[in-house]
């Protein structure tokens, strides 16, 4: 599944972000001098329990929405919304395990059949009972070759009714992740007929929303706001949502930081770091940490200068992660050598940190360049020879990502490389996700990636060949063939094995540029709590939990 954070930092000065401190616990209370790079951030993966009701909340999110069709544009502001509206089979949990949600239970009765019960009561927004015909209609609009979803159901044979509250999926191979991905978008299940009923208007402005949460769309003026109202009719009542009414707006930078610090807007999570360390320090502000499958690195592109393995090792060996970290991210950021974040270890924990700090401790992949990384840089280019044009990278103009081409055009001075920068507009920036044809003439671009699923496997599928997400055109038989058995692998710690090895030829070929990981990020005003500060507010009803502390 490919999804990308939307980052957008302008606005802040370079100086303000980077003398903001932060303190070393979950919240922020003021008065931290300490350089945030030398403090250890103390993650959380849910706040205090809310007590009591509030009626109304206002909530930042970085951006509006385009769509509110997660299949056809899965945007973070989109997800941190919807997934207060939405519901999934399974439900990513703030601990990033999963457990049953619309399933009650799921069983392979052999290594290609999987058996779905599913719960009995639940209800759409228009009253009508979910059903296994709603069901099979929402996975097979998901696996359809255009839609967002559809790379997590490349090993589904067919998915059948088999019963009144029953559905049967069959593999083509075994599948490890398929469960997983039924706690993602891959799971979300729609009312049928509404979906048809609106085609190709659905998601978009003055549409109803066809889903179960428990919380339903009230209105969306398009360039303004957007509202969610508590579902009173919601079909799980063990837990009613504390919450009644969420407005949503969207700011960034100074914009973000002002609203937040002056009780305009109530909270908001972050994917900007630049905010986040400034807002820690705003009286009547709390800042939470949590964990994150989050990290930054640079995607080489198939056609451009880079497409020497050679050049790519020298650029990485002559990156500086750690000024990448302090400087972009407000010492929020780590320097990372792989394309994922920690949060994406759900098992085998000690297997994948060992991996971590064995490329961490490699030349390619240091934190800092020493100069017999540089040297060795030097060489790598000179036998590849450099390229005849400059090296172009692409920036959004934002903080984070105005340090990071600085960074690369440093690195590249270093040993003997030409960069040119060149900026585009937000909206242009996100098209490189999705259009081949809007990557052309851009040699690096900078990605904030994240996976869905506590698995890092869920990532190294973007290096198999011929994968939409593998830009670089990375073609290696020994890599998809590791890749594609772990998958298919159960066993964990076998699993865990496969991914270290095939990441170990993601990293020895670079196929993308690891930078820093970041954390996920939630501000609070004083007077809220409940909601949980993991990336899982992407998937999980997260406005349900927030409320005052009585």
């Amino acid at each position: 599944m490919r999804t990308k954070l939307c980052t957008t930092t302008a606005g802040l000065a370079g100086a303000l972000l980077f003398t903001a401190g932060c303190s070393g616990a979950s919240t922020g209370t003021g008065g931290a001098t300490a350089d945030a790079a030398e403090l250890k951030l103390k993650l959380t993966n849910t706040t205090a329990k809310a007590s009591g009701e509030a009626a109304s909340v206002n909530w930042l999110v970085e951006q509006e929405p385009g769509s509110l069709d997660l299949d056809r544009q899965g945007t973070t502001s989109g997800r941190t919304v919807l997934a207060n509206v939405c519901e999934r089979l399974f439900q990513l949990q703030p601990d990033l395990t999963t457990e049953p949600q619309l399933a009650s239970k799921a069983e392979y009765t052999d290594d290609k059949t999987l058996v779905l019960t599913l719960r009995d009561g639940v209800t759409f927004h228009n009253g009508s009972p979910m059903t296994a015909d709603d069901v099979v209609w929402s996975l097979k609009r998901h696996a359809q070759p255009e839609m967002s979803e559809s790379d997590e159901y490349e090993d589904v044979d067919k998915i059948t009714k088999t019963g009144a509250s029953e559905v049967t999926v069959t593999f083509k191979e075994p599948s490890a992740l398929f469960l997983k991905a039924l706690a993602g978008d891959a799971g979300i299940i729609m009312d049928r007929e509404t979906v048809e009923k609106q085609g190709d208007d659905y998601g978009t402005p003055g549409q109803a929303d066809a889903c179960t949460g428990p919380y339903r769309l009230k209105s969306w003026d398009s360039g303004s706001s957007m509202t969610i109202e508590r579902y009173e009719d919601y079909w799980d009542d063990s837990s009613p949502a504390l919450t009644k009414n969420v407005a949503f707006r969207w700011a960034t930078g100074s914009a973000l930081v002002n609203a937040v610090s002056t009780g305009a807007a109530d909270g908001s999570y972050l994917t900007a770091t630049g905010p986040a360390a400034v807002l820690a320090e705003k009286k009547g502000v709390r800042a939470y940490y949590g964990q994150s499958t989050t990290a930054w690195s640079l995607s080489p592109t198939e056609g451009g200068a880079l497409k020497d393995a050679r050049l790519r090792k020298a650029l990485s060996l002559a990156l500086d992660r750690e000024g990448i970290a302090k400087s972009g991210f407000s010492g929020l950021a780590t320097p990372w050598a792989t394309p994922v974040g920690p949060g994406a270890w759900g098992y085998e924990k000690a297997a994948f940190q060992k991996a971590q700090t064995d490329l961490e401790k490699s030349t390619a992949y240091t934190a800092s360049p020493s100069s017999d990384d540089i040297d060795e840089a030097k060489k790598l280019v000179e036998e590849a020879g450099a390229p005849a044009q400059p090296i172009v990278v692409a920036s959004d103009g934002g903080e984070s990502q105005t340090v990071i081409t600085n960074a690369v055009r440093g690195a590249a001075q270093k040993i003997g490389l030409e960069v040119r920068v060149k900026t585009v507009p937000p909206s242009q920036y996100d098209e490189f996700f999705a259009d081949p044809k809007a990557r052309e003439g851009f040699d690096l671009i900078a990605v904030d990636w994240y996976i869905s699923k506590a698995d890092p496997v869920g990532f190294y599928d973007n290096g198999m060949s011929g994968n939409a997400n593998n830009w670089l055109g990375y073609s290696d038989t020994g890599y998809d063939a590791l890749v594609k058995k772990a998958q298919q692998t159960i066993d964990d710690k076998e699993r865990a094995r496969l991914v270290i090895e095939a990441q170990s030829k993601f990293a020895d070929a670079a196929v993308w540029i690891p930078l820093v990981q970041v954390p996920s990020v939630l501000v609070l005003g004083e007077k809220y709590t409940g909601p949980p500060a993991s990336m899982v507010s992407l998937y999980y009803p997260w406005a349900a939990d927030l409320g005052t502390k009585g």
